[in-house]
């Protein structure tokens, strides 16, 4: 049996629908951080619509019902519900591809004797480090993304 209950609910205004839980309670100042309302939410504190919820981004919306601490929230938004757009739909912004040409710098090759060989210098190396640093950080021009090493 479900039982209808009137309560006084203090109203909290949102921007947009649907948003997250954890997101209601900072903006009603409800708690002091997002840290501190996923933390109340994973324990059990928060109801919503009259049951508990232990989902932190739970996804509310226009009327919904918030107990929290003894009180009670309802859930205003004049704006219409945004749909979310599926990951394949999604369009991304791209960066713009500047190919800039470097002049490639000789290095002279270490003088050495006889059977000798010089000790290596940032001044006799074929590569200065300075340049192998630039090739390792340029971006792929296809991706414009840059590798990264662990």
């Amino acid at each position: 049996m479900s039982e209808e209950i009137e309560v006084e609910a203090l109203e909290v205004e949102v921007s947009v629908q649907p948003i997250e839980l954890y997101k209601v309670l900072k903006i009603a100042n409800l708690v002091s951080g997002g840290g501190e309302a996923k933390y109340a939410i994973s324990d059990g504190y928060v109801a919503v619509n009259g049951e508990i919820e232990l989902r932190k981004r739970c996804k509310i919306y226009d009327g919904d019902v918030i107990e929290f601490n003894g009180e009670y929230f309802v859930v205003i938004c004049d704006q219409p519900v945004q749909e979310a757009v599926p990951r394949d739909q999604q369009v991304t912004k791209v960066a713009p591809v500047v190919n800039v040409q470097k002049k490639d710098k000789k290095v002279p090759a270490a003088k050495t004797k006889k059977n000798k060989m010089a000790p290596m210098t940032s001044k006799n190396r074929s590569v200065t480090k300075k340049e192998a640093v630039k090739t390792e950080n340029k971006a792929d021009i296809a991706t414009g993304r840059k590798p990264i090493s662990f």
